[in-house]
């Protein structure tokens, strides 16, 4: 196992160095200086300037330039914002937690309803519940995410006036930050209207949330269902029925762990669809998150918070691929078999 855990490693460093190197070559292919697209920095000083050039080594050839510029990203130097004027790591550290907050509630949403509905469509016999669950789950793969987002924004927002349909929390609220999650912000806050606000942010994060869920909700309840439809024809399965054992228990100790397994691998493919679709929502419903400071940053030209935003993005979705593949390796017995008869 140790050998396995050592070649994803690899893979997640090879793979990381690729994705710089792609960045690098975007970045000279930038409309602007080769200074200024690296550092941020517009109307450098004299002694600015040759920090730049000393710090990238723009006086010297393509592959060590390549390697300063790697040395720089990798040591947290992503320049200044055009914009702003502040450093892109601090923007970033800053972006990151409403994001991680967004897709940790959508993931539990998720996994909460599909993986029930899941099960529920490949043990029923009526063809009504099953033919009505796939209808509903390919009608909501196939909403385009922009236009559902917007429905909701509309009905829910403007015409009923239920849900706020933009940002984090009410102005009014004071919270400061202590684990970036404003979730569990407002409860940690010692305001007497800590309870308002977390009901506040609560409400901020239905409609985002909810849009962003039912992409993974679909794909979840069909790959459940498949998973369990192939378990429960299993051997093991029919030897548990013929001792007796109750269809519940048979379904939640025998079936549904081994039809987790396939379904835990499936989850790292949709991680670089499902990241698009959480930058869509961020800008529909102005959420506080990487997405929407990332395309604030394209439109304004912000070329350091380009590269920073979508070196983080893919950054992220490699390693959170890897450590999929990692907790589906171990917690799949066969893969295991595999893994040490290699050696």
């Amino acid at each position: 196992m140790s050998y396995y855990l050592l070649r994803r490693l690899n893979l997640f460093l090879a793979t990381s160095l690729i994705l710089i190197l792609v960045l690098f070559i975007a970045t000279h292919l930038f409309p602007v200086n080769s200074s200024f697209a690296l550092s941020g920095i517009e109307n450098p000083s004299q002694a600015q300037t040759q920090k730049i050039i000393s710090d990238y080594r723009l006086d010297e050839g393509s592959v060590s330039q390549f390697m300063a510029y790697l040395e720089q990203r990798l040591s947290g130097n992503l320049g200044m914002s055009v914009t702003s004027k502040q450093s892109v790591a601090s923007e970033l550290i800053n972006v990151l937690p409403a994001s991680f907050e967004l897709i940790i509630v959508t993931a539990i949403l998720a996994l909460s309803f599909g993986i029930p509905i899941g099960v529920m469509a490949s043990l029923s016999q009526d063809k009504i519940t099953q033919n009505s669950i796939i209808a509903m789950t390919l009608t909501g793969y196939s909403i385009p995410v922009f236009w559902l987002g917007l429905s909701l924004s509309l009905w829910f927002g403007v015409k009923l006036g239920w849900l706020p349909i933009s940002g984090q929390i009410n102005l009014l609220y004071e919270i400061e930050p202590v684990t970036g999650f404003m979730l569990i912000d407002t409860l940690l806050s010692e305001h007497s209207y800590r309870y308002s606000a977390f009901i506040d942010a609560l409400q901020h994060m239905i409609l985002p949330a909810f849009t962003l869920a039912v992409f993974p909700f679909t794909v979840v309840v069909r790959l459940t269902r498949s998973a369990m439809m192939n378990v429960m024809q299993q051997t093991y399965i029919r030897a548990a029925e013929a001792r007796g054992l109750h269809t519940s228990q048979i379904v939640l100790k025998h079936a549904l762990p081994n039809a987790l397994i396939p379904v835990l691998k499936n989850l790292g493919i949709m991680l670089g669809p499902f990241a698009s679709y959480a930058i869509v929502v961020e800008v529909i419903f102005a959420w506080p998150g990487v997405g929407a400071w990332l395309v604030q940053g394209i439109y304004q030209r912000d070329y350091t918070v380009i590269q920073g935003g979508i070196l983080a993005v893919a950054l992220l979705i490699i390693f959170f691929s890897i450590v999929i593949d990692i907790i589906h390796t171990a917690a799949n017995p066969k893969t295991r078999k595999e893994i040490y008869a290699s050696h």
